[in-house]
Protein backbone atom coordinates (compact mmCIF):
# COMPACT_ATOMS: atom_id res chain seq x y z
CA UNK A 1 0.00 0.00 0.00
CA UNK A 2 1.44 3.35 -1.05
CA UNK A 3 -1.09 4.80 1.84
CA UNK A 4 -1.78 3.54 5.18
CA UNK A 5 -4.94 5.03 7.33
CA UNK A 6 -3.86 6.90 10.25
CA UNK A 7 -3.04 4.68 13.26
CA UNK A 8 -1.67 1.72 10.55
CA UNK A 9 1.92 1.20 11.52
CA UNK A 10 2.89 -2.03 9.38
CA UNK A 11 -0.13 -2.30 6.40
CA UNK A 12 -1.01 -6.14 5.01
CA UNK A 13 1.81 -5.78 2.28
CA UNK A 14 4.07 -4.26 5.25
CA UNK A 15 7.08 -6.28 5.85
CA UNK A 16 7.79 -5.59 9.91
CA UNK A 17 11.10 -5.88 12.07
CA UNK A 18 11.55 -9.60 13.17
CA UNK A 19 11.03 -8.80 16.47
CA UNK A 20 7.64 -7.17 16.14
CA UNK A 21 6.78 -10.52 14.29
CA UNK A 22 7.22 -12.63 17.00
CA UNK A 23 5.87 -10.65 19.69
CA UNK A 24 2.40 -9.31 17.77
CA UNK A 25 2.08 -13.50 17.52
CA UNK A 26 2.32 -14.15 20.47
CA UNK A 27 -0.17 -11.02 21.73
CA UNK A 28 -2.63 -12.78 18.60
CA UNK A 29 -2.21 -16.60 19.60
CA UNK A 30 -2.63 -14.95 23.25
CA UNK A 31 -5.90 -14.09 22.16
CA UNK A 32 -6.55 -16.64 20.55
CA UNK A 33 -5.85 -19.26 23.31
CA UNK A 34 -9.15 -17.61 25.15
CA UNK A 35 -11.68 -19.84 22.60
CA UNK A 36 -9.51 -23.01 23.48
CA UNK A 37 -12.15 -23.22 26.17
CA UNK A 38 -14.75 -24.30 23.67
CA UNK A 39 -12.97 -27.49 22.42
CA UNK A 40 -12.91 -28.37 26.22
CA UNK A 41 -16.52 -27.93 26.92
CA UNK A 42 -17.22 -30.53 23.70
CA UNK A 43 -15.06 -33.16 24.87
CA UNK A 44 -16.69 -32.74 28.52
CA UNK A 45 -20.30 -32.52 27.06
CA UNK A 46 -19.33 -35.76 25.54
CA UNK A 47 -17.92 -37.49 28.44
CA UNK A 48 -14.68 -37.88 27.11
CA UNK A 49 -11.70 -38.24 29.29
CA UNK A 50 -9.04 -35.96 29.88
CA UNK A 51 -6.73 -37.49 27.20
CA UNK A 52 -8.75 -37.25 24.59
CA UNK A 53 -9.58 -33.52 25.54
CA UNK A 54 -5.89 -33.22 25.41
CA UNK A 55 -6.17 -34.80 22.27
CA UNK A 56 -8.63 -32.67 21.10
CA UNK A 57 -7.16 -28.90 22.31
CA UNK A 58 -4.08 -30.26 20.58
CA UNK A 59 -5.99 -31.00 17.31
CA UNK A 60 -7.32 -27.51 17.55
CA UNK A 61 -4.04 -25.72 17.28
CA UNK A 62 -2.95 -27.99 14.47
CA UNK A 63 -6.18 -27.20 12.39
CA UNK A 64 -5.61 -23.39 13.74
CA UNK A 65 -2.62 -23.12 12.48
CA UNK A 66 -3.05 -24.68 8.87
CA UNK A 67 -6.58 -22.51 8.99
CA UNK A 68 -4.16 -19.09 9.52
CA UNK A 69 -1.57 -20.13 6.35
CA UNK A 70 -4.64 -20.74 4.23
CA UNK A 71 -6.06 -17.28 4.98
CA UNK A 72 -3.37 -14.99 4.83
CA UNK A 73 -0.93 -17.33 2.25
CA UNK A 74 -2.90 -16.23 -1.21
CA UNK A 75 -2.61 -19.47 -3.02
CA UNK A 76 -4.54 -20.21 -6.45
CA UNK A 77 -8.87 -19.38 -4.75
CA UNK A 78 -8.00 -19.78 -1.67
CA UNK A 79 -6.93 -16.68 0.92
CA UNK A 80 -8.07 -13.15 1.54
CA UNK A 81 -4.54 -12.01 1.92
CA UNK A 82 -5.64 -10.07 5.78
CA UNK A 83 -4.87 -11.25 8.95
CA UNK A 84 -7.79 -12.80 9.74
CA UNK A 85 -7.48 -16.16 11.06
CA UNK A 86 -9.50 -18.57 12.77
CA UNK A 87 -10.14 -19.49 16.37
CA UNK A 88 -12.20 -21.99 18.17
CA UNK A 89 -15.98 -20.69 17.08
CA UNK A 90 -18.61 -19.37 18.38
CA UNK A 91 -21.09 -20.29 15.29
CA UNK A 92 -19.91 -23.54 15.67
CA UNK A 93 -19.72 -25.03 19.47
CA UNK A 94 -23.86 -24.79 19.78
CA UNK A 95 -24.23 -27.77 17.19
CA UNK A 96 -21.12 -29.63 17.89
CA UNK A 97 -22.00 -29.44 21.79
CA UNK A 98 -25.64 -31.15 20.41
CA UNK A 99 -23.13 -33.71 18.28
CA UNK A 100 -20.66 -34.16 21.07
CA UNK A 101 -24.01 -35.10 23.80
CA UNK A 102 -24.32 -38.32 21.49
CA UNK A 103 -21.01 -39.22 23.22
CA UNK A 104 -19.61 -39.75 19.81
CA UNK A 105 -17.12 -37.34 18.72
CA UNK A 106 -17.05 -38.65 15.11
CA UNK A 107 -20.26 -37.74 14.25
CA UNK A 108 -19.11 -33.96 15.09
CA UNK A 109 -15.71 -34.03 13.00
CA UNK A 110 -17.69 -35.79 10.43
CA UNK A 111 -20.33 -33.20 10.32
CA UNK A 112 -17.72 -30.23 10.77
CA UNK A 113 -16.42 -31.27 7.45
CA UNK A 114 -19.78 -31.33 5.73
CA UNK A 115 -20.08 -27.65 7.38
CA UNK A 116 -16.86 -26.80 6.11
CA UNK A 117 -18.06 -28.34 1.86
CA UNK A 118 -21.03 -26.42 2.39
CA UNK A 119 -19.31 -23.00 2.99
CA UNK A 120 -16.54 -23.61 0.48
CA UNK A 121 -19.86 -23.91 -1.98
CA UNK A 122 -20.97 -20.63 -0.59
CA UNK A 123 -18.41 -18.93 -1.79
CA UNK A 124 -18.12 -19.56 -5.43
CA UNK A 125 -22.13 -18.40 -5.55
CA UNK A 126 -21.31 -15.21 -2.77
CA UNK A 127 -22.22 -12.30 -5.37
CA UNK A 128 -25.16 -13.80 -6.29
CA UNK A 129 -26.46 -14.62 -2.92
CA UNK A 130 -25.72 -11.10 -1.28
CA UNK A 131 -29.43 -10.03 -1.64
CA UNK A 132 -30.79 -12.98 1.03
CA UNK A 133 -27.72 -12.60 3.08
CA UNK A 134 -28.35 -8.89 4.09
CA UNK A 135 -26.48 -6.85 6.39
CA UNK A 136 -29.20 -7.18 9.08
CA UNK A 137 -29.17 -10.86 8.25
CA UNK A 138 -26.08 -11.11 9.00
CA UNK A 139 -26.12 -8.91 11.69
CA UNK A 140 -29.29 -11.34 12.84
CA UNK A 141 -26.76 -14.79 12.99
CA UNK A 142 -24.22 -12.79 14.82
CA UNK A 143 -26.39 -11.45 17.53
CA UNK A 144 -27.92 -15.03 18.01
CA UNK A 145 -24.51 -16.81 18.03
CA UNK A 146 -23.94 -14.34 20.95
CA UNK A 147 -27.24 -15.32 22.87
CA UNK A 148 -26.12 -18.93 22.11
CA UNK A 149 -23.06 -18.48 23.51
CA UNK A 150 -24.10 -17.08 26.82
CA UNK A 151 -26.80 -19.28 27.30
CA UNK A 152 -23.79 -22.32 27.08
CA UNK A 153 -21.97 -20.17 29.63
CA UNK A 154 -24.91 -19.44 32.20
CA UNK A 155 -25.67 -23.29 31.97
CA UNK A 156 -21.98 -24.66 31.57
CA UNK A 157 -20.93 -22.16 34.93
CA UNK A 158 -24.33 -23.02 36.98
CA UNK A 159 -23.71 -26.62 36.37
CA UNK A 160 -27.47 -27.04 35.31
CA UNK A 161 -29.61 -26.88 32.39
CA UNK A 162 -33.08 -26.49 33.58
CA UNK A 163 -34.01 -22.26 34.52
CA UNK A 164 -35.56 -23.32 37.81
CA UNK A 165 -32.85 -25.58 39.64
CA UNK A 166 -30.80 -23.81 42.31
CA UNK A 167 -26.99 -23.60 41.45
CA UNK A 168 -24.28 -24.52 44.21
CA UNK A 169 -24.13 -21.09 46.13
CA UNK A 170 -19.96 -21.39 45.82
CA UNK A 171 -20.08 -22.11 42.23
CA UNK A 172 -22.34 -18.79 41.42
CA UNK A 173 -19.82 -16.98 43.37
CA UNK A 174 -16.75 -18.31 41.81
CA UNK A 175 -18.15 -17.55 38.44
CA UNK A 176 -19.45 -14.14 39.04
CA UNK A 177 -16.22 -13.26 40.91
CA UNK A 178 -14.89 -14.79 37.59
CA UNK A 179 -16.77 -12.21 35.54
CA UNK A 180 -16.16 -9.32 37.38
CA UNK A 181 -12.30 -9.46 36.79
CA UNK A 182 -12.51 -9.75 33.48
CA UNK A 183 -15.06 -7.33 33.01
CA UNK A 184 -12.68 -4.82 35.36
CA UNK A 185 -9.36 -5.18 33.35
CA UNK A 186 -11.11 -4.93 30.01
CA UNK A 187 -12.67 -1.57 31.12
CA UNK A 188 -10.29 0.11 33.28
CA UNK A 189 -7.22 -1.97 32.49
CA UNK A 190 -4.94 -0.79 30.22
CA UNK A 191 -2.26 -2.27 27.70
CA UNK A 192 -2.01 -6.11 28.84
CA UNK A 193 -3.98 -6.40 31.52
CA UNK A 194 -7.07 -5.25 28.93
CA UNK A 195 -6.10 -7.10 25.70
CA UNK A 196 -5.32 -10.37 28.08
CA UNK A 197 -8.18 -9.56 30.35
CA UNK A 198 -10.01 -12.74 29.67
CA UNK A 199 -6.59 -14.60 30.41
CA UNK A 200 -6.04 -13.36 33.84
CA UNK A 201 -9.67 -14.15 34.64
CA UNK A 202 -9.30 -17.89 33.41
CA UNK A 203 -5.79 -18.00 35.82
CA UNK A 204 -7.35 -16.18 38.82
CA UNK A 205 -10.36 -18.07 38.64
CA UNK A 206 -8.52 -21.10 38.46
CA UNK A 207 -6.35 -20.63 41.19
CA UNK A 208 -9.50 -19.32 43.45
CA UNK A 209 -11.24 -22.88 42.15
CA UNK A 210 -7.67 -24.33 44.00
CA UNK A 211 -8.38 -22.24 46.81
CA UNK A 212 -12.35 -23.40 47.02
CA UNK A 213 -11.88 -27.08 46.82
CA UNK A 214 -13.07 -26.80 43.20
CA UNK A 215 -10.57 -28.74 41.25
CA UNK A 216 -9.83 -32.33 40.78
CA UNK A 217 -6.84 -34.08 42.45
CA UNK A 218 -7.06 -36.60 40.15
CA UNK A 219 -6.39 -34.06 37.09
CA UNK A 220 -3.86 -32.51 38.85
CA UNK A 221 -1.96 -35.94 38.61
CA UNK A 222 -2.69 -35.96 34.98
CA UNK A 223 -1.01 -32.64 34.25
CA UNK A 224 1.98 -33.10 36.33
CA UNK A 225 2.97 -36.17 34.78
CA UNK A 226 2.10 -35.72 31.35
CA UNK A 227 5.48 -35.12 29.23
CA UNK A 228 6.39 -31.32 28.38
CA UNK A 229 7.01 -32.49 24.78
CA UNK A 230 5.18 -35.12 22.63
CA UNK A 231 3.25 -35.51 19.11
CA UNK A 232 -0.44 -34.62 19.32
CA UNK A 233 -2.37 -38.11 19.44
CA UNK A 234 -5.11 -39.15 17.12
CA UNK A 235 -6.43 -41.60 18.48
CA UNK A 236 -9.70 -39.93 18.88
CA UNK A 237 -10.39 -39.36 15.40
CA UNK A 238 -12.97 -40.61 13.27
CA UNK A 239 -15.71 -40.28 11.06
CA UNK A 240 -19.63 -40.56 10.85
CA UNK A 241 -22.63 -38.83 9.67
CA UNK A 242 -26.37 -37.96 11.32
CA UNK A 243 -28.64 -36.53 9.18
CA UNK A 244 -30.76 -35.04 11.65
CA UNK A 245 -28.14 -32.34 12.51
CA UNK A 246 -27.52 -31.59 9.33
CA UNK A 247 -29.75 -28.10 9.45
CA UNK A 248 -27.37 -26.64 12.19
CA UNK A 249 -24.17 -27.54 11.29
CA UNK A 250 -25.18 -26.18 7.68
CA UNK A 251 -26.70 -23.18 9.35
CA UNK A 252 -23.24 -22.51 11.10
CA UNK A 253 -21.53 -22.47 7.91
CA UNK A 254 -23.45 -19.83 6.48
CA UNK A 255 -23.11 -18.02 9.60
CA UNK A 256 -19.73 -18.93 9.40
CA UNK A 257 -19.54 -17.52 5.90
CA UNK A 258 -21.19 -14.61 7.39
CA UNK A 259 -18.90 -13.81 9.56
CA UNK A 260 -15.86 -13.83 7.21
CA UNK A 261 -17.63 -11.39 4.95
CA UNK A 262 -17.25 -9.06 8.04
CA UNK A 263 -14.31 -9.76 8.45
CA UNK A 264 -12.57 -9.31 5.77
CA UNK A 265 -14.05 -6.18 4.84
CA UNK A 266 -13.10 -4.67 8.05
CA UNK A 267 -9.57 -5.73 7.15
CA UNK A 268 -9.88 -4.48 3.77
CA UNK A 269 -11.19 -0.79 4.97
CA UNK A 270 -8.65 -0.34 7.74
CA UNK A 271 -5.38 -1.23 5.09
CA UNK A 272 -6.90 1.58 2.56
CA UNK A 273 -7.20 4.89 2.31
CA UNK A 274 -10.49 6.23 0.96
CA UNK A 275 -11.90 2.22 1.35
CA UNK A 276 -15.55 2.77 -0.30
CA UNK A 277 -16.74 -0.82 -1.02
CA UNK A 278 -15.93 -4.25 0.09
CA UNK A 279 -13.57 -6.23 -2.79
CA UNK A 280 -16.03 -9.29 -3.23
CA UNK A 281 -12.89 -11.43 -5.21
CA UNK A 282 -11.02 -11.28 -1.19
CA UNK A 283 -14.07 -12.16 0.40
CA UNK A 284 -14.83 -14.95 -1.72
CA UNK A 285 -11.48 -16.23 -1.49
CA UNK A 286 -10.84 -15.77 2.36
CA UNK A 287 -14.38 -17.82 2.80
CA UNK A 288 -13.32 -20.50 0.87
CA UNK A 289 -9.94 -20.71 2.95
CA UNK A 290 -12.33 -20.65 5.85
CA UNK A 291 -14.38 -23.45 4.74
CA UNK A 292 -10.91 -25.61 3.77
CA UNK A 293 -9.84 -24.52 7.06
CA UNK A 294 -12.79 -26.37 9.14
CA UNK A 295 -12.54 -29.56 6.43
CA UNK A 296 -8.88 -29.79 8.28
CA UNK A 297 -10.53 -29.44 11.83
CA UNK A 298 -12.40 -31.97 11.54
CA UNK A 299 -10.68 -34.40 9.47
CA UNK A 300 -7.62 -34.57 12.21
CA UNK A 301 -10.22 -34.62 15.00
CA UNK A 302 -10.88 -31.12 15.82
CA UNK A 303 -14.38 -28.94 15.89
CA UNK A 304 -14.88 -26.03 13.75
CA UNK A 305 -13.22 -23.11 13.48
CA UNK A 306 -13.90 -19.72 11.89
CA UNK A 307 -12.12 -16.50 11.24
CA UNK A 308 -11.91 -14.47 14.31
CA UNK A 309 -13.39 -10.82 15.01
CA UNK A 310 -11.23 -10.53 17.75
CA UNK A 311 -7.87 -11.06 15.64
CA UNK A 312 -8.93 -8.35 13.58
CA UNK A 313 -9.56 -5.88 16.12
CA UNK A 314 -6.57 -6.61 17.59
CA UNK A 315 -5.01 -5.91 14.46
CA UNK A 316 -6.72 -2.59 13.70
CA UNK A 317 -6.28 -1.67 17.46
CA UNK A 318 -2.05 -2.16 17.61
CA UNK A 319 -2.09 -0.75 13.55
CA UNK A 320 -0.07 -3.81 13.18
CA UNK A 321 -1.97 -6.04 10.33
CA UNK A 322 0.80 -7.12 7.82
CA UNK A 323 0.07 -10.86 6.70
CA UNK A 324 3.41 -12.02 7.86
CA UNK A 325 2.42 -11.78 11.45
CA UNK A 326 0.72 -14.85 10.38
CA UNK A 327 3.27 -16.61 9.76
CA UNK A 328 4.48 -16.39 13.26
CA UNK A 329 1.30 -16.92 14.64
CA UNK A 330 1.26 -20.41 12.76
CA UNK A 331 4.48 -21.08 13.72
CA UNK A 332 3.41 -20.54 17.19
CA UNK A 333 0.32 -22.38 17.65
CA UNK A 334 2.39 -25.69 15.89
CA UNK A 335 4.47 -25.75 18.77
CA UNK A 336 2.19 -25.18 21.38
CA UNK A 337 0.13 -28.21 19.91
CA UNK A 338 2.99 -30.50 20.75
CA UNK A 339 2.63 -29.60 24.50
CA UNK A 340 0.22 -32.04 25.78
CA UNK A 341 0.29 -30.45 29.31
CA UNK A 342 -2.09 -27.26 27.78
CA UNK A 343 -4.49 -29.66 26.69
CA UNK A 344 -5.12 -31.03 29.99
CA UNK A 345 -4.72 -27.96 32.08
CA UNK A 346 -7.77 -26.41 30.12
CA UNK A 347 -10.01 -29.72 30.85
CA UNK A 348 -8.95 -28.49 34.82
CA UNK A 349 -10.38 -25.76 34.76
CA UNK A 350 -13.18 -25.22 37.26
CA UNK A 351 -16.93 -25.19 34.76
CA UNK A 352 -17.41 -22.04 36.85
CA UNK A 353 -14.77 -20.27 35.29
CA UNK A 354 -14.79 -21.86 31.84
CA UNK A 355 -18.68 -20.35 31.71
CA UNK A 356 -17.58 -17.25 33.02
CA UNK A 357 -15.15 -16.96 30.08
CA UNK A 358 -18.27 -17.61 27.61
CA UNK A 359 -20.61 -15.08 28.74
CA UNK A 360 -18.14 -12.51 28.98
CA UNK A 361 -17.01 -13.32 25.45
CA UNK A 362 -20.70 -13.26 24.46
CA UNK A 363 -21.33 -9.65 25.28
CA UNK A 364 -19.08 -8.25 22.57
CA UNK A 365 -20.93 -10.63 20.02
CA UNK A 366 -24.09 -9.32 20.72
CA UNK A 367 -23.30 -5.84 20.54
CA UNK A 368 -21.54 -6.32 17.26
CA UNK A 369 -24.53 -8.18 15.78
CA UNK A 370 -26.75 -5.17 16.69
CA UNK A 371 -24.27 -3.00 14.96
CA UNK A 372 -24.34 -4.94 11.79
CA UNK A 373 -28.16 -4.92 11.95
CA UNK A 374 -28.56 -1.42 12.53
CA UNK A 375 -25.86 -0.10 9.75
CA UNK A 376 -29.27 -0.37 7.34
CA UNK A 377 -32.07 1.69 7.32
CA UNK A 378 -34.95 -0.25 8.77
CA UNK A 379 -38.33 -0.16 7.51
CA UNK A 380 -41.18 -2.02 9.11
CA UNK A 381 -40.96 -5.28 7.03
CA UNK A 382 -37.12 -5.66 7.91
CA UNK A 383 -37.59 -4.31 11.88
CA UNK A 384 -40.28 -7.63 11.75
CA UNK A 385 -38.13 -9.79 10.09
CA UNK A 386 -35.23 -8.96 13.45
CA UNK A 387 -38.00 -8.57 16.20
CA UNK A 388 -40.19 -12.21 15.19
CA UNK A 389 -36.75 -13.54 14.54
CA UNK A 390 -34.97 -12.52 17.96
CA UNK A 391 -38.72 -13.62 19.77
CA UNK A 392 -38.87 -16.82 18.75
CA UNK A 393 -35.07 -17.68 18.55
CA UNK A 394 -35.34 -16.71 22.54
CA UNK A 395 -38.40 -18.92 22.71
CA UNK A 396 -36.88 -22.00 22.05
CA UNK A 397 -34.53 -21.45 24.63
CA UNK A 398 -37.20 -20.46 27.09
CA UNK A 399 -39.84 -22.84 26.12
CA UNK A 400 -38.46 -25.80 24.85
CA UNK A 401 -42.16 -27.34 24.71
CA UNK A 402 -42.96 -24.75 21.31
CA UNK A 403 -40.88 -27.84 19.08
CA UNK A 404 -43.85 -30.23 19.74
CA UNK A 405 -45.26 -29.42 16.14
CA UNK A 406 -41.97 -31.23 14.86
CA UNK A 407 -40.74 -34.53 14.70
CA UNK A 408 -38.93 -35.92 18.22
CA UNK A 409 -35.59 -36.14 15.74
CA UNK A 410 -35.39 -33.10 14.37
CA UNK A 411 -36.32 -31.34 17.69
CA UNK A 412 -32.59 -31.44 19.13
CA UNK A 413 -31.26 -29.99 16.19
CA UNK A 414 -33.66 -26.61 15.88
CA UNK A 415 -33.61 -26.38 19.80
CA UNK A 416 -31.62 -23.20 19.88
CA UNK A 417 -31.88 -20.01 19.34
CA UNK A 418 -28.89 -19.68 17.00
CA UNK A 419 -30.83 -22.29 14.79
CA UNK A 420 -34.23 -21.50 14.97
CA UNK A 421 -34.02 -17.45 15.03
CA UNK A 422 -31.66 -17.60 11.98
CA UNK A 423 -34.36 -20.10 10.37
CA UNK A 424 -36.87 -17.28 11.09
CA UNK A 425 -35.07 -14.90 10.05
CA UNK A 426 -34.55 -16.33 6.63
CA UNK A 427 -38.04 -17.29 5.89
CA UNK A 428 -39.25 -14.22 6.77
CA UNK A 429 -36.46 -11.70 4.96
CA UNK A 430 -37.77 -14.27 1.91
CA UNK A 431 -41.77 -14.08 2.33
CA UNK A 432 -41.33 -10.45 2.91
CA UNK A 433 -39.53 -9.67 -0.52
CA UNK A 434 -43.12 -10.47 -2.23
CA UNK A 435 -44.14 -7.36 -3.25
CA UNK A 436 -41.08 -5.30 -2.48
CA UNK A 437 -40.43 -2.61 -5.54
CA UNK A 438 -37.23 -2.54 -7.09
CA UNK A 439 -37.80 0.59 -8.88
CA UNK A 440 -39.88 3.87 -8.08
CA UNK A 441 -40.73 7.10 -9.35
CA UNK A 442 -42.22 10.04 -8.34
CA UNK A 443 -43.13 13.41 -10.32
CA UNK A 444 -42.18 16.93 -9.22
CA UNK A 445 -44.20 20.04 -10.25
CA UNK A 446 -41.67 22.82 -10.89
CA UNK A 447 -43.26 25.51 -8.75
CA UNK A 448 -43.69 22.95 -6.01
CA UNK A 449 -40.46 22.03 -4.99
CA UNK A 450 -40.41 20.57 -1.67
CA UNK A 451 -36.91 18.92 -0.19
CA UNK A 452 -38.44 17.41 2.80
CA UNK A 453 -40.44 15.78 0.79
CA UNK A 454 -37.70 14.33 -1.69
CA UNK A 455 -36.04 13.59 1.38
CA UNK A 456 -38.68 11.12 3.02
CA UNK A 457 -39.01 9.82 -1.22
CA UNK A 458 -35.41 8.14 -0.35
CA UNK A 459 -35.25 7.59 3.01
CA UNK A 460 -38.73 5.58 2.90
CA UNK A 461 -37.21 3.54 -0.17
CA UNK A 462 -33.37 3.12 1.30
CA UNK A 463 -35.45 1.64 4.43
CA UNK A 464 -37.74 -0.62 2.31
CA UNK A 465 -34.48 -1.91 0.39
CA UNK A 466 -32.19 -1.92 3.14
CA UNK A 467 -29.91 0.28 1.53
CA UNK A 468 -26.53 2.09 3.49
CA UNK A 469 -26.77 4.98 5.49
CA UNK A 470 -23.82 6.88 3.56
CA UNK A 471 -25.22 6.08 0.13
CA UNK A 472 -29.11 6.89 0.66
CA UNK A 473 -27.83 10.49 1.80
CA UNK A 474 -25.44 10.82 -0.86
CA UNK A 475 -28.49 10.22 -3.30
CA UNK A 476 -30.31 13.05 -1.21
CA UNK A 477 -28.13 15.76 -1.46
CA UNK A 478 -28.14 14.88 -5.42
CA UNK A 479 -31.85 14.53 -6.03
CA UNK A 480 -32.15 17.49 -4.21
CA UNK A 481 -29.64 20.26 -5.73
CA UNK A 482 -30.16 18.77 -9.01
CA UNK A 483 -33.87 19.41 -9.32
CA UNK A 484 -32.89 22.82 -7.82
CA UNK A 485 -30.73 23.38 -10.21
CA UNK A 486 -32.74 22.65 -12.91
CA UNK A 487 -35.62 24.80 -11.79
CA UNK A 488 -33.71 27.81 -10.16
CA UNK A 489 -31.47 28.14 -13.73
CA UNK A 490 -34.55 27.56 -15.90
CA UNK A 491 -32.97 24.97 -17.65
CA UNK A 492 -35.88 22.70 -17.16
CA UNK A 493 -39.60 23.20 -18.04
CA UNK A 494 -42.75 21.50 -16.82
CA UNK A 495 -42.87 18.39 -14.45
CA UNK A 496 -40.24 16.83 -13.48
CA UNK A 497 -39.87 12.58 -13.28
CA UNK A 498 -38.03 10.74 -11.03
CA UNK A 499 -37.24 7.26 -11.07
CA UNK A 500 -34.69 5.51 -8.26
CA UNK A 501 -34.03 1.48 -8.56
CA UNK A 502 -31.91 -0.54 -6.29
CA UNK A 503 -30.35 -3.81 -6.21
CA UNK A 504 -27.50 -5.28 -3.07
CA UNK A 505 -24.77 -3.38 -5.36
CA UNK A 506 -26.22 -0.55 -7.05
CA UNK A 507 -28.48 2.92 -6.23
CA UNK A 508 -29.59 4.45 -9.32
CA UNK A 509 -31.23 7.94 -9.98
CA UNK A 510 -32.84 9.48 -12.91
CA UNK A 511 -34.56 13.22 -13.46
CA UNK A 512 -35.78 13.44 -16.97
CA UNK A 513 -37.50 16.62 -17.80
CA UNK A 514 -38.38 18.87 -21.14
CA UNK A 515 -35.13 21.27 -21.66
CA UNK A 516 -31.66 21.96 -22.26
CA UNK A 517 -28.90 18.85 -21.18
CA UNK A 518 -27.48 19.33 -17.84
CA UNK A 519 -23.67 20.52 -17.71
CA UNK A 520 -21.81 18.14 -15.17
CA UNK A 521 -17.97 19.09 -15.99
CA UNK A 522 -15.02 17.38 -14.68
CA UNK A 523 -13.50 20.39 -14.25
CA UNK A 524 -14.39 23.16 -11.35
CA UNK A 525 -14.99 26.23 -13.07
CA UNK A 526 -13.05 29.22 -12.33
CA UNK A 527 -13.99 32.31 -10.27
CA UNK A 528 -14.10 34.39 -13.48
CA UNK A 529 -16.64 31.78 -15.18
CA UNK A 530 -18.98 31.78 -12.12
CA UNK A 531 -19.31 35.25 -11.79
CA UNK A 532 -19.56 36.37 -15.40
CA UNK A 533 -22.58 34.15 -16.52
CA UNK A 534 -25.25 31.79 -15.05
CA UNK A 535 -23.78 29.40 -17.02
CA UNK A 536 -20.85 29.65 -14.55
CA UNK A 537 -22.96 28.70 -11.45
CA UNK A 538 -25.03 25.58 -13.10
CA UNK A 539 -21.67 24.41 -14.31
CA UNK A 540 -20.50 24.83 -10.61
CA UNK A 541 -23.27 22.67 -9.38
CA UNK A 542 -22.89 20.25 -11.88
CA UNK A 543 -19.20 19.99 -11.19
CA UNK A 544 -20.53 19.22 -7.05
CA UNK A 545 -23.28 16.85 -8.02
CA UNK A 546 -20.29 14.55 -9.66
CA UNK A 547 -18.04 14.60 -6.44
CA UNK A 548 -21.20 12.92 -4.35
CA UNK A 549 -21.96 10.01 -6.95
CA UNK A 550 -19.67 6.84 -8.57
CA UNK A 551 -21.09 7.60 -12.14
CA UNK A 552 -23.25 10.80 -13.86
CA UNK A 553 -24.76 11.11 -16.99
CA UNK A 554 -26.45 13.65 -18.36
CA UNK A 555 -28.07 12.96 -22.16
CA UNK A 556 -30.89 14.70 -24.02
CA UNK A 557 -33.34 12.50 -26.88
CA UNK A 558 -35.61 14.83 -28.71
CA UNK A 559 -37.65 17.68 -25.82
CA UNK A 560 -36.39 15.58 -22.87
CA UNK A 561 -33.20 15.40 -21.51
CA UNK A 562 -31.91 13.25 -18.26
CA UNK A 563 -29.59 13.31 -15.56
CA UNK A 564 -28.47 10.05 -14.08
CA UNK A 565 -26.39 9.54 -10.58
CA UNK A 566 -24.92 6.10 -9.90
CA UNK A 567 -24.04 5.12 -6.96
CA UNK A 568 -22.13 1.69 -5.96
CA UNK A 569 -23.29 -0.25 -2.89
Amino acid sequence: MSHKPAGLIYGVDDVPPLGVNILSGLQQVGLMSIFLVYPVLIAQAAGSSPEVTAALVSATLVALAVGTLLQVVTIGPFGSGYLCQPSPSVVYIVPSLVAAHTGDLSVMFGMTMLAGLFEMALARVLPRLRPLFTPEITGLVVLMAGISVGVVGLRTALRSSHADSVPDQVDLLLGLGTLGLMVALNVWGRGGLRVFSVLIGLAAGYLAGWALGRLDAHELVQVAAAPLIAAPALGHVGWSFDAGLAVPFLIAAVAAALKVIGNVTISQKANQVGWVRADMRSISRGVLADGLGSVVAGAIGSAGINSSTGAVGLATATGVASRRIGWSVAGLLLLFAFVPKLGLLFNSIPRPVLGAALVFSSTFIVINGLVMMTSRLLDSRKTLVIGLAIVFGLAVEIFPGLLVVLPAALRPSFGNSLVFGTLVGLGLNLLFRIGLRRSVSMTVGPGAIDPDALDQFLDVQGAAWGARHDVIERAKFNLVQSIETLVSSRVASGPLEIEASFDEFNLDLRVSYEGEQLDLPEQRPTIEEIIESDAGERRLAGFLLRQFADRVTSRRAGSRATVGFHFDH
